[in-house]
């Protein structure tokens, strides 16, 4: 038995290893695969937390995940959005993209310049095909032109026949779909590196003015130049929050919110009166402001052992409940003779357990009270470190009032002063302000995501819908043919040679 015979290949060298890369590279089913694999490589992002967005929730991961978070972090899964990895299939797909596309442009401009094929000698072997007596006195190209003309078909008349042609449109659509793509990959790494998005809490009566000191937290691009700020500030002069009564099962529900604001972009400007609602936000040049959460900020007033102010102001308490029952932080370093750190609970209408605990019945303030736990030491403010201002670390505290403790929790109805414990001071429950979290955003990227992205919609719904498909009529010595082509599956192909067919023997369109 003889062995099979050996063929070697011919060495293609590198140019031709670079030519079979490209080719694959720019192919359509890369461009699928990478546009797939995109979409996969972006789900760890929605997982984990983000460094540019959340580095308290990294830190945070870290701590509770000491061993897992380094293998993680090595493979930059705490910045999906600009690690090495996502980067490479970003660029990959755009490169897949543009390689695939202009070619297709180009061949598409060609043949939008060429004239339709000539008649096939035997137009019986066509998928769509009807033969035909020709009535007397009947020139069936003549007519068949008219027909195919009035249809939007382009009609080349040559001898006794005629090809006519129509559905350009149908590439036209897919490389406005592909071109729209690339656009969208454009639109979103330049807008996104020259985007910003920070957040602020405001009390009624605080001012957000737009420069990095009036973020409470910010996320900018790699791009963004912090000159380029608008000027503005904008205060918030009330927030109002609108409840149900009417529905028995659904008493206290929030109907409403309106943050009223006044915005100024100059220290002269009088000041312009807004109003900023969920999913109606503030649109300035170069910064929107979005609604995102509210709450409450009671105002306390803490005093030291010789009856100086140590500490007042409204404090942001964290909603927990949907009846807003919230929690706060208070740190008072600057207290004698020791540090206080109080942990501090508020009721908007509060009742009473069997537990002796307290809850609040109503997001509204009805019956407000707060109670508090106090802490004394070292608050660890001096330490360089960054600090959560809604988080009081307790480990290296005394507990003094609270459960637990030598000393009850303190309880304050609004307008109540009370002491603390060990001669450390006083206390008071001085009044009741509401806060609006908003998220001051700008993303120059955003219209042209949506200008393309409604481009590729089209682009995607006109190559759909519309049928390519080239038509000869041919007139013969016994009559005449009628045959067409279509170049994708085309379930009406065969009745649009019937109709053609029937509509050239009655002589008209």
């Amino acid at each position: 038995m003889s062995l099979p015979q050996r063929y070697d290949a011919p060495d293609i060298g590198l140019t031709g290893w670079s030519r079979w890369i490209w080719r694959q590279l720019t192919s359509m089913k890369t461009a699928l695969i990478l546009l797939l694999l995109l979409a996969a490589a972006a789900v760890p992002g929605s997982i984990y937390p983000q460094r540019s967005a959340d580095p308290n929730g990294v830190a945070q991961f870290f701590d509770n995940n000491p061993e897992l978070a380094p293998v993680l972090d090595f493979f930059q899964l705490f910045d999906v959005y600009g690690s090495i990895w996502f980067s490479a299939i970003y660029i990959l797909l755009f490169t897949s993209l543009v390689g695939c596309v202009l070619p297709r442009t180009k061949v598409h401009y060609d043949a939008l310049r060429q004239e339709p094929v000539k008649t096939p000698t035997t137009l019986s072997r066509m998928p769509a095909y009807q033969k035909s007596t020709t009535p007397k006195g009947l020139d069936p190209v003549q007519v068949g032109t008219q027909i195919l003309r009035g249809r939007g078909y382009r009609v080349i008349k040559r001898g006794n026949s005629i090809s006519a042609e129509k559905g350009y449109m149908r590439e036209t659509g897919n490389l406005v779909f592909h071109l729209s793509l690339v656009g969208v990959l454009i639109a979103v790494g330049v807008g996104g590196g020259y985007s910003f998005s920070g957040q602020r809490v405001l009390a009624e009566g605080d001012t957000f003015v737009n420069n990095l000191a009036g973020f409470d937290s910010l996320s900018p691009g790699l791009f963004f130049n912090p000159e380029t700020l608008t000027p503005l500030s904008v205060t918030l002069d009330k927030f109002e929050v609108d409840y149900d009564f009417t529905n028995k099962t659904n008493i206290g529900a929030p109907l409403d919110f309106r943050a009223t604001v006044t915005r100024k972009t100059s220290p002269e400007d009088p000041g312009e009166t807004s109003v900023i609602q969920v999913n109606a936000p503030l649109d300035e040049p170069g910064a929107s402001l979005y609604l995102t959460g509210h709450g409450y900020a009671p105002e306390i007033t803490v005093r030291d052992a010789n009856g100086d102010i140590s500490y007042s102001g409204a404090t942001i308490f964290l909603p927990q409940d949907n009846n807003m029952t919230s929690i706060g932080i208070i740190k008072v370093p600057d207290n004698q003779p020791e540090q206080i750190g109080i942990v501090a609970f508020f009721y908007p209408t509060a009742a009473e357990l069997s537990t002796g605990a307290y809850t609040s019945m109503f997001p509204g303030i009805v019956n407000p009270l707060i109670s508090m736990n106090v802490y004394t030491g070292d608050l660890g403010l001096d330490s360089g470190q960054s600090l959560n201002v809604y988080a009081l670390d307790t480990e290296r505290l005394t507990q003094v009032a609270g459960r637990d403790a030598p000393t009850p929790g303190i309880v304050l109805e609004l307008g109540q002063t009370k002491d603390l414990p060990n001669g450390l001071g006083t206390v008071t429950f001085d009044g009741i302000k509401r806060f609006a979290s908003l998220d001051i955003a700008h993303n120059p990227g955003q219209f042209w995501v949506l200008l393309f992205s409604l481009l590729a919609l089209a682009g995607v719904i006109v190559g759909l819908i519309t049928p390519r498909r080239r038509v000869w009529v041919k007139s013969t010595a016994s009559g005449f043919e009628v045959a067409a082509l279509s170049k994708r599956e085309d379930p009406r192909i065969e009745e649009v040679v019937r109709e053609l067919t029937q509509e050239i023997k009655k002589g008209s369109k």
